[in-house]
Formats: structure tokens, C-alpha cells, sequence
């Protein structure tokens, strides 16, 4: 079935949430290693936002951590269901969106990896969803986030990218640019996802990607502001340096003032 539609920006279609499980195989990343080693014996509640396919929420379970997650996008979660599933395990997990999301209960830690934070593309949403984590954690809890820093804001280079599905379907990727404003810290990049078998184009999908890019100091007085303390930054996930601009990532540590 060919679709094209878009329906909203950083959907994740069912299309693109296969292509992101082949892509981003569990481990693949630096990221889940350095999340485990900082909770390594955690001994309280972790909720993971945007858990996605559970990329990181399987190997925290794993480890013998108590991980909660919620996604917006219902073939993401339903991808994550199935590989906790898989792995023997029955998380709290529901579909819902930075922006309201909500719990009965506090927890100990959030957990925000790679660049997912940078999907809220509003100065002022983002504010927003700082404070809703802060509601939710215990006192003392910590918030531990990545994003991309500015820099990725001046990237003009087009996305092509192809893999083969584990049932012998070519999956392709293009990405476009569409929209920079500087002014906003904001851009806009168009996906169109495909599915070839037997050199037939079976599927094809598109989805807006928006994201918003965020200075160092910014972040750091964003947080701050959103009532966060003890603030500390990471470059490149390793502990034993301060960020570089040429960093891939940077990850911020902060506790809930009291």
C-alpha cells in the first residue's frame, strides 16, 4: 500500500518505526552504555519519555532496573511491547505526549537519551515539559537528558540511507532539509521511507521531522529556571571531559530543587 500522507510532525509512522529498529540496533549506540553505567544498582523508580522501540528501556530492564515509558506514537510502543515481551519482561507502558503526560506516582530518576529532547521545537513547550518532569520526580531525583547542541542547526547534508529488513525487504531512507530558522533555533527535515520487494515499490511514507537546537549555557539556565539544581554537563558521553562543539551529544545532570 502506498501512503504519503503526513498527519503531524515526529509521528513515526509504522514505516519509519521499522527503519528505526533496523537502524538502531540495541547497543549500537554509546549512549546505552553510558546510561547503564551511571544507574548501575539504581535502586528506585525510572521513568524513560519517549521510550521509542525500548532501545534503552530493554537493557535497563535487563539490568534489573524498575523502568516505566511512554511514546505518542502507537508503532513505536507497539514495537516495544513486543521486544519487552520477547525478553520476558511486562513494563508500565502507555501512549502519551511530553506535553501532558502524567503519573499517580514520583520518580527517582528521568531518563532523556540521544536527541529525542530536541523533537519539542518550542522554546516555551520545552520549558513546560522541563517542569511536568520536575512534578515527577522524588525529591532528590535526578533528571538525566541528551541533546544536540546548536551546531546541528548549520547541517545542510542530505539523509540517504538503505538496509535490508530481516524478511529480505529493501527499506530506504531520504531526508531533506525543508526549513532552517536560526531565528527560532528551529528546523524541519523531510523523510520519505520506503519498502522495495522484489525491486517493486510496495510502501512508501512521508514524515516531518522538527526539531529545536539548543545552546550550552542556554540549556543549562533552561533547566535551572525549570527548577532543576546541580546542574553538570558531559561532552561526547565521557564522564572525565566537558563538551566540545564538535560533540555529538551532550548530557545534562540535574536534581529536583527541593
Amino acid at each position: 500500500m502506498l501512503s504519503n500522507a503526513t498527519t503531524a510532525t515526529n509521528r513515526y509512522g509504522e514505516l519509519a518505526a521499522e527503519i528505526y529498529d533496523v537502524d538502531k540496533p540495541f547497543g549500537a549506540l554509546p549512549d546505552t552504555r553510558f546510561h547503564l553505567e551511571r544507574f548501575a544498582g539504581f535502586d528506585r523508580p525510572i521513568l524513560e519519555p519517549a521510550c521509542g522501540t525500548g532501545r534503552t528501556l530493554v537493557p535497563f530492564l535487563e539490568a534489573g532496573l524498575d523502568v516505566t515509558g511512554f511514546d505518542q506514537s502507537p508503532d513505536m510502543l507497539a514495537r516495544c511491547r513486543a521486544r519487552c515481551e520477547a525478553a520476558g519482561y511486562a513494563p508500565d507502558l502507555s501512549q502519551q505526549r511530553f506535553e501532558d503526560f502524567r503519573y499517580p506516582r514520583k520518580f527517582g530518576a528521568i531518563v532523556v537519551p540521544v536527541g529525542t529532547f530536541t523533537l519539542i521545537d518550542d522554546f516555551a513547550a520545552a520549558h513546560a515539559v522541563l517542569r511536568r518532569f520536575r512534578d515527577h520526580l522524588e525529591p532528590g531525583g535526578v533528571l538525566v537528558l541528551d541533546i544536540q547542541g546548536l551546531a546541528f542547526l548549520g547541517s545542510q547534508t542530505q539523509d540517504r540511507r538503505r538496509w535490508t529488513a530481516p524478511g529480505g525487504d529493501l527499506l530506504t531512507c531520504e531526508g531533506v532539509r525543508t526549513l532552517t530558522d536560526w531565528f527560532a533555533q528551529r528546523a524541519e527535515t523531510t523523510y520519505r521511507y520506503e519498502r522495495w520487494r522484489g525491486h517493486q515499490l510496495v510502501e512508501a511514507q512521508i514524515d516531518v521531522m522538527a526539531q529545536r537546537y539548543w545552546g550550552l549555557d542556554e540549556f543549562r539556565l533552561l533547566l535551572e529556571a525549570a527548577g532543576f539544581t546541580g546542574v553538570s554537563v558531559t561532552g561526547g558521553y565521557d564522564r572525565s571531559r566537558a563538551p566540545r562543539q564538535a560533540d555529538r551529544g551532550w548530557t545534562f545532570e540535574a536534581v529536583r530543587a527541593a
